[in-house]
């Protein structure tokens, strides 16, 4: 559904007379008009919050303001939150939605390919503190989202690539067609639709299934635990999706060191990986990360970061292992063994 339908679509779901777009400033440029023309056409009046491009956006100050500006309008709970942009627009909106009067709605309108297959769905919100990534957050559903795969036609190369990672993840925790289905790179052209559709799906059985994050959605997180680490310790220098394939690389390595994945099975992930160009050598995470190649360092580092990690219990972390392609199983370890075998 093209971005001039969202006005129509919002219409039935959000009652008041005001609606707030956050966005930022590399989507303003590309989508805002479009946005507010189409939410003016359907009669609401309509407010824009612009942050700065990237994940340094998503902190409480920013947060702070944006709550403080919808209060002095003043916005109502019957009034909505619109997330136009990427994964870190849909965090930060969400979060602000979840909390502004304890919750109001919220209409996310992904323009990555990340947010349309990934962080716009299950209802995870956050921003980031100095200790970490999402360690302030909520669940707080979306009432809508707003799908229109021709705004990926304008992303750059390697903002489309890094929601490459996520996808892939899809396809070796739940569904080994589709991991077949990226072995051939032409089919992304191609198959472009087909493929969104079955990540959402994915994605949106997990969340039915396990909507808090208790149990069998943690296997959403392949990669992550060690992804965020990478993200927050290179000051998200490296992005989200660049961090979670090495994350899933190496905590494949980590799980065929433990007996619990097949090698043949890890290699496959890092060969898919590596065809997309996601994965990072040591020692290019080493120098992006320290400004130096020190590997033990490296590690050191990481395992300090995934200490803070929000899905930790106690001394143990549950992560997720893949035992073949299209399936995953939840292992629990110790924070330490885990970065000893870094």
């Amino acid at each position: 559904m093209e971005l001039e339908h969202l006005g129509s679509s919002v219409k039935d779901i959000i009652s008041g007379d005001t609606l707030l777009v956050i966005t930022d400033k590399n989507i303003e440029k590309l989508y805002l008009k479009s946005c507010v023309k189409s939410l003016e056409e359907a009669n609401y009046k309509v407010k824009t919050y612009i942050v700065e491009a990237g994940e340094d956006s998503k902190n409480p100050n920013t947060y702070l303001n944006i709550i403080n500006y919808m209060a002095e309008i003043p916005m109502t709970r019957t009034d909505g939150v619109v997330a136009l942009g990427g994964g870190v627009i849909g965090d930060l909106s969400g979060f602000v939605a979840a909390t502004y009067l304890r919750g109001i709605k919220i209409i996310q309108v992904p323009t990555t390919l990340l947010a349309l297959v990934d962080s716009s769905i299950g209802g995870k919100t956050g921003i980031n503190l100095k200790a970490g990534k999402n360690l302030l957050g909520a669940f707080h559903q979306p009432s809508l989202i707003f799908k229109d795969i021709s705004l990926l036609e304008t992303l750059p190369k390697e903002i489309f690539s890094d929601g490459m990672a996520e996808v892939i993840k899809y396809g070796i925790i739940a569904d080994e067609e589709l991991f077949n289905i990226l072995r051939n790179k032409e089919n992304i052209a191609t198959k472009l639709e087909e493929i969104v559709n079955r990540c959402g799906e994915i994605k949106v059985r997990f969340v039915e299934e396990d909507e808090f994050d208790k149990g069998i959605r943690q296997i959403l997180n392949f990669g992550h635990t060690i992804g965020h680490a990478i993200e927050k310790s290179s000051n998200y220098e490296i992005g989200h999706g660049i961090a979670v394939a090495n994350g899933m690389e190496m905590i494949s390595g980590i799980s065929v060191k433990k007996g619990w994945c097949p090698l043949d099975v890890a290699e496959e992930i890092n060969d898919i990986l590596s065809d997309y160009g996601l994965l990072l050598s040591e020692e290019k995470l080493s120098n992006t990360i320290l400004g130096e190649v020190n590997i033990p360092e490296l590690k050191k580092r990481l395992y300090k970061t995934m200490k803070s990690d929000k899905k930790r219990k106690g001394n143990e972390i549950d992560i997720v292992v893949p035992e073949k392609i299209g399936k995953c199983l939840l292992k629990r370890i110790t924070i330490e063994e885990l970065g000893e075998l870094l």
